[in-house]
């Protein structure tokens, strides 16, 4: 709310507080990762600067505006931006370095086709004054192309074909030439449409990595370890969190933090420490049982997360689809989700939120038993509903939406189970 207030009385006001900053402001957008990127890399960097940071998750201008308020001897800032409001943030903040990590569909309601988002993005990285430092996921036909030109630019990506899809998904984004119009054809698709593309009508591909995520190996729920190449040298990485999006975003962070002066054994140190942020593979103890937490909000995020199930499917799944404007009030996209390699492995599934009885057509359409779902709208009575479905020793897994996420932990919090998800240490 001070932000907020700030931002609509005076909004030069955050051009001013932003100047303040002795070593400059770093800003980090994305559709998919962007809360757990900026975490990672505050992790890394607090231990070096004193930072002002949006660690709650408001990364809109406000919330960037209420994070300079409270950043009293701050010496950095480091922001995580939603993808609509980055080109003000960059004019507003006139940062020294800015981060891409990817662009997929999301919230059409809000934000339109990816095209509209990217020519925004592409007019405020032209603007960008030439030293400043751009680092962008090359595996991004949309974001690789943001450093066209340009002469400060880190580029990062994952090579590691293990792990790669044998073929595009048809959730895939970006899956046409930026320069002629004709089909990528994919030497490995990681996620999304993110990996190793080339047209070949007219030759336009990813471009050399300068930061590479190499042997990767992917330890099921539980944690990922690989190896980072980059001109510093070579980073083990050791990450206490699952999934390939995860080694997406340990990169993205390792990479913002390079571009910041990070030295190698900085970044290794910081992410082997880190934890999952709020809502984000969170883990969390209720008696002789775990919850654990993954946010879902689109279709390219929740086939990852569904992706890192498999490898391990839960007895049950509590999965909870909202409507609000944070999480994007048309909810067609829970069809290009592809549930159905997990559905038929699930013992029960309890459908909660908002839209839970679409959300139980699209679940029984996908191949679950009609005996193995319970629609309960209730986000409170579906979560006390899918913890005594939950035997002792095991874990429940929920896949909220936004807005279920913070009601959930919410109700989670009033029992005294968590603190409040903008407490806590980077």
């Amino acid at each position: 709310m001070p932000g907020k207030l700030l931002w609509k009385l005076d909004p030069e006001a955050v051009d001013a507080l932003a100047a303040r900053l002795a070593r400059g402001v770093a800003l980090h957008s994305a559709t998919n990762g962007k809360t757990t990127t900026a975490a990672m890399a505050a992790h890394v960097l607090g231990k070096r600067e004193r930072l002002a940071w949006n660690r709650a998750g408001a990364n809109l201008l406000s919330g960037i505006a209420s994070a300079l308020l409270t950043a009293d001897g701050a010496t950095m800032g480091l922001f995580e931006v939603d993808e609509a409001a980055l080109p003000e943030a960059i004019t507003r903040t006139r940062p020294s370095v800015v981060s891409v990590g990817n662009l997929f569909r999301d919230q059409l309601d809000r934000y339109g086709e990816l095209e509209l988002v990217a020519e925004r993005w592409r007019e405020a990285v032209r603007a960008l004054p030439g030293e400043t430092s751009l680092v962008l996921n090359a595996d991004d036909p949309v974001v690789a192309d943001l450093g066209e030109g340009r002469a400060s630019v880190l580029r990062y990506g994952i090579d590691d074909r293990r792990h790669a899809h044998q073929s595009l998904q048809h959730a895939a984004d970006s899956k046409y030439c930026l320069r002629c119009g004709a089909p990528y054809v994919y030497a490995a698709a990681y996620v999304g449409h993110l990996g190793d593309y080339r047209c070949d009508a007219c030759g336009h591909a990813r471009p050399s990595l300068d930061v590479t995520a190499r042997e990767i190996e992917l330890a099921g729920l539980r944690s990922s370890r690989f190896l980072l190449h980059t001109p510093a040298g070579e980073i083990p990485v050791e990450l206490a969190l699952p999934g390939l999006y995860n080694v997406y975003n340990a990169t993205a962070a390792a990479s913002l933090c390079l571009a910041l002066g990070a030295a190698p054994a900085e970044i290794a140190a910081g992410l082997a420490g880190f934890h999952a942020a709020f809502g984000r593979f969170e883990r969390i103890p209720v008696g002789s049982k775990t919850i654990v937490m993954l946010l879902v909000k689109n279709p390219a995020g929740a086939n990852e997360v569904l992706r890192t199930l498999e490898t391990g499917v839960p007895n049950t799944l509590v999965i909870a689809l909202n409507d609000a404007i944070a999480d994007g009030q048309d909810v067609s996209w829970i069809w290009d989700v592809d549930f159905e390699p997990l559905l038929p492995r699930a013992r029960q599934v309890v459908a909660s939120g908002d839209r839970a009885a679409e959300l139980g057509l699209r679940l029984l359409y996908g191949g679950l038993p009609p005996d193995r779902l319970e629609v309960v709208a209730d986000l409170e009575s579906a979560l006390d509903r899918g913890l005594a479905l939950t035997e002792a020793g095991d874990s429940l897994v929920v896949l909220p939406t936004y807005t279920a996420m913070l009601a959930l932990r919410g109700i989670l919090t009033s029992r005294g189970i968590v603190e409040h998800y903008w407490e806590g240490a980077p």
